[in-house]
């Protein structure tokens, strides 16, 4: 990992992610984790103030980047419940089948290389009747938007850590054998068009 990737993306990563119109979509479904949670690509932690502390077991923080971790640590310390860090990507989940409660994904599944064998991973170790929560950033239904996403987008993933601004998040998730039960849609206020579709709710599985 080159010296952007470990010092300077994390700083970037959590100044754009720590906006305050991504903020109030974390406040929609976090606090609907329960239980054992896996969260998936928890970043410099910016998830863990939204948390119901009177509903968690405890939160394994699954982040392959040493410098996220680092940024994580002090807001895990101050978080009022367990919190385990895995230094592996979404592809390889250490825990067992049927382990966890909720899996909870913000602003994670556009940049996971093979995504399709993350979510594989993320149902493997859901709980049937468990909850997958979900807040992404994905492809705009507008043709004129879908088409700079998709234009920009080999540029914008090799300067915004891998992120891709054009994925189908409801059909990735079906794909990958979840069921969707709430989900809702809009574009961010104050955001570039180009990365400002939003789709937040949750799944399960049988």
């Amino acid at each position: 990992m080159g010296f952007y990737d470990d010092k300077i993306l994390p700083l970037l990563i959590d100044a754009g992610c720590g906006a305050e119109p991504i903020g109030k979509q974390r406040q929609k479904v976090v606090p609907h984790a329960s239980g054992r949670v896996l969260e998936i690509g928890m970043g410099s932690g910016l998830n863990i103030p939204f948390y119901d502390p009177a509903k968690i077991e405890k939160v394994w923080g699954l982040e392959p980047s040493a410098g996220m971790r680092r940024r994580a640590a002090p807001r895990a310390d101050r978080a009022g419940f367990e919190i385990e860090f895995l230094d592996l990507p979404g592809e390889e989940i250490p825990l067992d089948d049927d382990s966890v409660d909720t899996v909870l994904l913000t602003y994670t599944l556009c940049t996971i290389p093979d995504f399709r064998s993350a979510l594989a991973q993320m149902r493997r170790v859901l709980k049937p009747g468990g909850r997958l929560l979900f807040s992404e950033h994905g492809a705009a239904p507008d043709p004129g938007v879908r088409r700079w996403q998709d234009r920009i987008n080999p540029l914008w993933k090799k300067i915004a850590g891998g992120c891709n601004l054009n994925r189908d998040i409801p059909g990735s998730l079906e794909e990958a054998g979840f069921r969707i039960g709430k989900l809702d849609t809009m574009y961010l206020p104050k955001t570039p068009r180009i990365a400002a579709f939003q789709y937040w709710g949750d799944a399960t599985h049988s």
